[in-house]
């Protein structure tokens, strides 16, 4: 698997430097930005990979920054940052962040989130010539080789990570999932935060199914256990 061109944006110098030595050691390519307005000109003159940004930056708020970058470019953005609020974190993965790493992290995990970005790249390449495969749940149509889910005839936006974990509730209709089953399948890891970062993604995955009646309830939380996505009958025709 070719390496990824990895854009660094963090204004604290000590940190960036940590992690440039950390892609650096790993023969990660990348490229840094101390602030908002020179991320975006970052990505749009370097077409990078991967995104790791921090929120609290000088000129523009991360969540700013994502917005701006995802109006033409759907690269994965792991968002590092000292905001640890589920509030802070659903407001930068409804914006369009893929990830959400809480400092302080360790160098392992943010490699970890590194290498499932790098899988999901990879992933998007193959898919491109994958036989189509359709899985439907009442109103629910998740298009596998289009990396597309609707409700009814309508499509909803997703972020990666919560494609990846309706597409393994998909594949498990009916069977109850752990979290850290989840957790392993999803980011190859069961970190100390993967648990929580787990119901942020859960809480804005079933807010966008709630638009559609017939999808609110089609997953299930087991507290303390995990998840399961129910089988919904299709509706009687008469």
């Amino acid at each position: 698997m070719n390496k990824p061109l990895i854009l660094v944006v963090e204004d604290d110098k000590p940190i960036r430097n940590l992690i440039s030595a950390t892609l650096k050691m790993h023969d990660y390519k990348f490229i840094a930005a101390e602030n908002g307005s020179g991320a975006v000109l970052e990505a749009s003159s370097h077409n990078p990979d991967i995104m790791l940004l921090d929120l609290g930056l000088p000129d523009m708020d991360g969540v700013e920054v994502i917005k701006r970058i995802r109006s033409w470019s759907g690269m994965p953005i792991i968002v590092i940052s000292a905001r640890s609020e589920d509030r802070d974190k659903i407001d930068a993965l409804d914006s369009g962040a893929d990830d959400y790493l809480t400092k302080p992290f360790s160098v392992e995990e943010l490699l970890a989130r590194i290498r499932v970005a790098q899988r999901r790249l990879s992933v998007i390449q193959t898919d491109k010539n994958a036989a189509t495969s359709l899985f439907i749940n009442g109103e629910l149509k998740i298009d596998m080789a289009a990396g597309m889910v609707f409700l009814g005839d309508e499509p909803i936006h997703l972020t990666p990570i919560e494609y990846k974990l309706i597409c393994l509730l998909a594949a498990n209709v009916g069977k109850v999932l752990t979290h850290t089953f989840i957790t392993q399948k999803v980011w190859g890891s069961s970190w100390e935060n993967d648990i929580a970062s787990l119901r942020v993604f859960m809480a804005t995955l079933r807010k966008k199914l709630e638009s559609n009646p017939d999808c609110k309830n089609c997953i299930q939380t087991h507290i303390g256990v995990g998840y399961r996505m129910i089988r919904i009958d299709p509706p009687d025709k008469e």
